[in-house]
């Protein structure tokens, strides 16, 4: 995120029944070249990165920032997940005076299909939640994304609007930690 205000990053590791969600690691850079290498991750982001060029310009310790976090399985990264700030280039018409948080994650092909996006999802919305309570986050996908659209309705996701943007219809929903369904009972653990 942009801005943090009082919280303290970074924080201990969170860790689900099946996922730790962490910084990134030197160890984690042929995974992120493989994620943003990957035809399939690209398919609804615009495309996959040359792998030479992400081999060539991707630094040997991973950018770390605040609000990023690598989901690890069984001690290797299958992928990411965000909390942004939205800044004024990227507000949203029906939001225009908000900075609200997004959400975005990206899993490997490999790691698709198995609940991991959600569980990943669900704890870092209880995070969030209990560092900033009260906050809304938003999350952007393109409509034709039926699983993100599916996970986005899981996690309590509500629209607020479609736009055109990129070539294809998007969606933009928000998440209110007052509205979140029974996911949400019970808090990742940390450390």
């Amino acid at each position: 995120m942009t801005e943090l205000g009082s919280v303290a990053w970074p924080p201990a590791p969170i860790k689900t029944e099946r996922l730790v969600l962490r910084e990134p690691e030197a160890r984690d850079r042929p995974a992120i070249i493989e994620l943003f290498a990957s035809p399939e991750v690209g398919t609804y982001i615009g495309g996959a990165q040359a792998r030479d060029e992400l081999e060539r310009t991707a630094p040997e310790i991973p950018r770390r920032r605040p609000g990023l976090f690598v989901i690890e399985l069984d001690g290797a990264m299958i992928g990411t997940i965000e909390l942004n700030r939205r800044d004024a280039s990227r507000r949203s018409p029906a939001h225009p005076d908000t900075g609200e948080a997004e959400l975005g994650y990206l899993l490997l092909p490999e790691a698709w299909g198995r609940g991991y996006a959600a569980e990943a999802c669900v704890a870092v919305l209880g995070w969030f939640n209990s560092e900033l309570p009260g906050e809304r986050v938003v999350l952007c996908t393109q409509t034709a994304n039926n699983r993100s659209m599916r996970l986005a309705a899981k996690l309590g996701f509500t629209e607020v609007q479609r736009f055109e943007a990129w070539g294809a219809e998007q969606w933009m929903g928000v998440w209110s930690p007052v509205a979140a369904p029974a996911l949400f009972t019970r808090t990742p653990t940390l450390g």
